[in-house]
């Protein structure tokens, strides 16, 4: 366990003359082996979605239940996400990642050896409470490894690996199925989070930061400090609405990605491995894109902080447009165009939103705040959006589904927009 440092900030504990806490190579290594992770962690969860062709065929499984292979990882993330950032927050944010890393990629290794749809569809849920936290942790951990001035590219960067991961788990996962069985594909996408976990102890953590320095070390219960991040992360009322926006935007995300592969299967009449990877390059403009728009949001803010928020409301609305107008259009070349555009535009949030949140609550309960936006968006992003488009698919088709759900773009931009009215005297 690590000791309590003095000091408020971890940033100014150890920090070198050039703004790194340890320097520049410490720094680096703890950003490549977090990125690493994270694209591991999208592998493990996005694979299943080239699979569900498959699955329905065999098994006779509705969309409902498909979708709900997909949502059941982020609800375990939700209901995990804030107790494990507590952990990291106040142990150790390194033994935490590898921790996480083993149990999540346990478990998708066991998903190979599923006989039914329950069997399915626990293991699935033990892949979600491997990952609880990760994002939450390993952005706070790479937050306090560098300068201010590089944080929101580098999150940015670092939540643009779940991208990456999500391609080649979404690309995998229809050729390795293609080629030995779908179940095999958990088996092999499995293993690389149980070596890099391994690695990832090489990794230098950063002292925890007392909450609370003016009190006494007995006065520093585990209910004290409790109340006191509570009372830390809410008094930023920019920070609920982000975390609202955020979450309302990934529904459109995840409800693209999730069902991308079977829209193409269906209506374009692509064979399964070939719709992954064309569904898989739609999720890499949604990588570029959220590296992208995370630089262009960053630049707006200069000299007016709010327009970082304003800036992001416009993007939601502008994604939502091309998606609407992209599955209202024939199938054909020109709606695939239309539909990567869409998904360039639709992930310009992921970065943003996380520096956002870390900028406005106390650095002692970075993870833990960042694990308060995880919670929002998985809970009502990640999980909400494969269900909600599977249940729309069994009512109205699968086209009039992944019409409908941009629509909740809408909803992210008035959130945004409410936060942006907060958003600098939070700062101040």
């Amino acid at each position: 366990m690590n000791a309590v440092a003095p000091a408020a900030e971890p940033d100014t504990r150890a920090k070198t003359g050039d703004g790194y806490l340890f320097g520049p190579g410490p720094a680096w290594f703890a950003f490549a082996m977090t990125l690493a992770l994270m694209v591991v962690d999208y592998v493990d969860r996005q694979v299943i979605v080239s699979l569900f062709p498959y699955m329905k065929a065999e098994w006779a499984l509705s969309d409902k239940q498909l979708g709900a292979l997909v949502s059941v990882v982020s609800v375990t993330v939700a209901l995990g996400a804030l107790p494990v950032a507590l952990f990291a927050d106040r142990v150790s944010r390194v033994r935490s990642i590898v921790a996480m890393a083993l149990v999540w990629s346990a478990a998708t290794i066991s998903c190979m050896f599923a006989r039914g749809y329950g069997a399915l569809l626990g293991a699935r849920s033990l892949v979600g409470l491997g990952e609880a936290g990760y994002g939450s942790v390993g952005a706070a951990l790479i937050a306090s490894h560098f300068p201010a001035r590089l944080r929101g590219t580098l999150l940015a960067g670092f939540f643009a690996a779940a991208s990456v991961g999500s391609v080649l788990g979404v690309m995998l996962g229809g050729l390795i199925a293609a080629r030995w069985g779908w179940k095999a594909a958990f088996g092999v996408v499995g293993v690389p989070g149980l070596v890099l976990a391994l690695l990832y102890l090489k990794v230098r953590d950063y002292r925890t930061v007392a909450l609370d320095p003016g009190r006494t070390a007995a006065a520093r219960s585990p209910a004290a400090a409790a109340v006191f991040a509570a009372k830390a992360l809410f008094r930023a009322r920019s920070m609920l609405w982000v975390c609202i926006g955020g979450a309302l935007q990934l529904v459109v995300v995840s409800a693209l990605w999730s069902w991308l592969p079977s829209f193409l299967n269906r209506v374009h009449g692509i064979a399964p491995e070939q719709a992954a990877v064309k569904a898989a390059l739609v999720v890499l403009a949604g990588a570029v894109g959220s590296l992208v728009w995370g630089g262009v949001v960053d630049r707006a803010a200069v000299g007016r902080p709010r327009r970082r928020l304003h800036a992001m409301a416009l993007l939601c609305l502008l994604a939502m447009g091309l998606l609407v107008g992209a599955f209202m259009h024939e199938p054909g070349t020109l709606q695939f165009a239309l539909i990567g555009l869409g998904g360039f535009v639709a992930t310009c949030t992921v970065g943003p939103v996380s520096a956002v949140v870390i900028d406005v609550v106390h650095p002692g309960v970075r993870a833990t705040g960042a694990s308060v936006l995880a919670l929002f968006q998985n809970l009502f992003g990640l999980a909400l959006g494969p269900l909600v488009a599977g249940a729309l698919s069994d009512t109205l088709g699968i086209t009039t589904a992944l019409t409908l759900t941009p629509a909740f773009g809408l909803l992210a931009a008035v959130a945004f927009w409410r936060a942006s009215r907060h958003y600098e005297h939070d700062l101040r």
